[in-house]
């Protein structure tokens, strides 16, 4: 029985890295198991060939576009880290206050 070379969960997993990426660069976590997924995936294939049924170039682009999404994640993390590090955290607190400052305000003003 030959094993099949699917795509959708590396497709998946970095699609919802991407958008966990707005999450601090947390979609890290999800983008990065998929690029490893796919490489062993096509490490497999080509020791064994006869083994997988399936397109090497679309686990091969499934693996580009892990990659890129990982990068992306990777560099919105180690942002976030430096920043909160260096004094970003008040700064954050200071801009949610004066938005829930306003909030109250306008709910007042109706």
């Amino acid at each position: 029985m030959k094993k099949n070379l699917n795509t959708t969960l590396i497709y998946v997993l970095s699609i919802f890295g991407l958008l966990c990426c707005c999450l601090g660069g947390l979609g890290v976590f999800l983008a990065g198991p998929a690029y490893f997924i796919a490489s062993n995936k096509i490490k497999d294939a080509q020791l064994n060939p006869d083994d997988y049924e399936g397109d090497l170039k679309a686990m091969n682009t499934a693996k580009t576009v892990a990659l890129v999404v990982t990068i992306i994640c990777g560099i919105t993390l180690l942002y976030n880290i430096y920043d909160l590090s260096t004094g970003g955290w008040q700064t954050r607190q200071q801009i949610i206050e004066d938005f829930m400052q306003g909030y109250q305000q306008g709910l007042q003003g109706n």
